[in-house]
């Protein structure tokens, strides 16, 4: 069960009360500065973390807006433009596309709503699945988490 944490928020982004879910706002929230947060990509991280054994948790994407899911290692960067891919440790689905270089199309039809995130620190793998019915979209293997803590 991931709750966002609210420190990491984007500008563009509000929260639900009880940081189970993240809209995209048209103008910046007043909310203040903070070290951790994303100040140029609009994204935010889950709570916690993981820094060992297997953990997944699903999300609900809408319809035909910009999404990205995965997890980033803790010590990534958040200030300016970002590459989300493994290379700066990030491993995402966006809109059924990969986030690696080159990017892939994931063609899937229909595009499930609700999404699984399969994470295995020790095995070094993070994979999405459609939830409803178990169908594999996109696996990263041999991840290099470096021994830090992961986030949502």
């Amino acid at each position: 069960d991931v709750t966002l944490d609210p420190s990491t928020a984007h500008r563009h982004l509000r929260l639900s009360e009880d940081g189970k879910e993240a809209r995209g706002l048209l103008l910046p929230a007043d909310v203040p500065d903070h070290p951790e947060r994303f100040d140029f990509e609009p994204c935010v991280l889950g709570r916690g973390g993981f820094s060992s054994g297997r953990h997944f948790w699903e999300v609900e994407v809408g319809q035909g807006g910009v999404w990205a899911l995965g997890v980033m290692r803790e010590s990534s960067r958040r200030r300016g433009p970002l590459s989300l891919t493994p290379k700066e440790g990030v491993w995402a689905l966006e809109a059924f596309h990969s986030l690696t270089s080159p990017r892939a199309n994931l063609r899937l039809q229909p595009p499930p709503r609700r999404l699984r995130v399969s994470l295995d620190y020790e095995g070094r793998r993070v994979a999405f699945f459609s939830a409803g019915d178990d169908v594999p979209i996109l696996e990263y293997t041999r991840a290099a988490f470096e021994g830090q803590r992961v986030l949502p």
